[in-house]
């Protein structure tokens, strides 16, 4: 009887599991909607929206109301924190990491998002922050886009600063982190020797350092970004993680 309570724990667990992912997985997909309804409405509409808790306004004239699906979303699952990150290839280093410490964001609540570019900041934090949802807010973003970041933090009276900004970006970051040398071991590995040669052959890139000949060689094919911000979380030795990384993880 041990042995199948057991089994049926782990069952229990398995399915808790996918039933958090999935949950998520429609939280965000909400999320996005309602976002680019909002962007779509326009100022004006926004405004009229912000007159209110910012949730629950129709998103287009017949629409579904995305911001009401995020809602209760939030509160049935619940989700406990949203993590706002640039691109999908910010996403797979957060989650790889993540897997990586054993951890299970979705099922602790964690959402982690892309937004499409960091100037999209001010509207999901007026959206997910105390102006909407009310969810705690965190982040990651590249140096340069630091202040967009802190002026949607600041706007939408969210705590702060509570995100945190690499030196460059995130791909630079785990260049850095791993040596020239490693990663180009990886993208061998990987089977992407004969386009990066290709691509080192081009004149621009003779004066590049080899960090930066990497970091620009990553951008070069749609995808490739997303791919090698996984390999490249994978292959980092603990004490070699990038801090602005290790921090966002810890503060989850």
């Amino acid at each position: 009887m041990a042995e199948t309570g057991g089994a049926s724990g782990a069952l229990s667990d398995r399915t808790a599991r996918s039933t958090g992912a999935a949950g998520i997985a429609e939280f965000r997909a909400a999320v996005l909607a309602w976002a680019a309804g909002e962007g779509a409405a326009g100022a004006g509409a926004g405004a009229g929206a912000g007159a209110g808790s910012g949730v629950g306004a129709d998103d287009g004239a017949g629409g579904p109301d995305h911001g009401t699906t995020a809602r209760e979303l939030a509160a049935r699952l619940p989700v406990r924190t949203v993590v706002l990150l640039e691109g999908p290839s910010d996403v797979a280093a957060v989650e790889t990491l993540a897997a990586r410490q054993g951890r299970d964001l979705a099922a602790e609540g964690v959402c982690v998002l892309s937004m499409g570019g960091a100037m999209n900041i001010a509207r999901f934090t007026r959206l997910l922050g105390p102006p909407g949802l009310g969810l705690r807010l965190t982040g990651l973003c590249d140096a340069r886009e630091a202040d967009y970041y802190a002026r949607g933090w600041q706007r939408a009276g969210v705590p702060g600063p509570g995100f945190f900004v690499c030196a460059d970006d995130l791909e630079d970051e785990l260049i850095r982190a791993l040596g020239a040398g490693r990663v180009t071991e990886l993208v061998t590995e990987q089977g992407d020797l004969r386009p990066l040669r290709s691509f080192l052959r081009q004149p621009e890139q003779r004066d590049r350092a080899p960090e930066r000949r990497l970091r620009r060689f990553l951008g070069t094919k749609k995808g490739r970004k997303i791919h090698y911000g996984r390999v490249l979380t994978e292959a980092l030795a603990p004490d070699r993680i990038p801090a602005p990384l290790r921090q966002l993880l810890a503060a989850l």
